[in-house]
């Protein structure tokens, strides 16, 4: 009887630390950063604006994004056409080099894929400095 007592608080032992393995390394991955492979990325906010740039750092309470740049739509006077213009920040009266945003306000961050329209449109716009 010794024996089998002793052999299912082994058991029990056993399945306690699997499963608190198992749910240390899923709280491990819900706080990992994720892996930015494009060089810049979209990075959408609560409040519905999206900023366009290379996320600088992921970690703690804010999200460090360089290279700003947001999309703006401009209707012409004359024919009523709207054209969306992508605008770099950093032209304001502040002259931001940055943009930390607080990560409570960050609803995704997705890839700017290398050969999409804006990817083009912001080398375009590097290259002209």
């Amino acid at each position: 009887m010794q024996r089998a007592l002793a052999w299912l608080a082994a058991l029990a032992s056993l399945v306690i630390a699997a499963a608190l393995c198992v749910i240390a390394s899923q709280g491990m991955r819900r706080h990992a950063v994720p892996e930015l492979t494009t060089p810049y990325q979209a990075v959408a906010l609560t409040n519905g604006q999206v900023f366009f740039g290379r996320i600088d750092s992921l970690d703690g309470n804010y999200t460090v994004l360089h290279d700003v740049f947001y999309i703006q739509s401009r209707q012409n006077p004359e024919s009523k056409e709207v054209a969306n213009v992508l605008i770099k920040r950093g032209a304001e009266a502040h002259t931001p080099d940055r943009m930390v945003i607080n990560r409570q306000q960050v609803l995704l961050i997705e890839p700017v894929g290398t050969d999409s329209r804006i990817a083009r449109l912001i080398a375009e716009q590097v290259q002209a400095r």
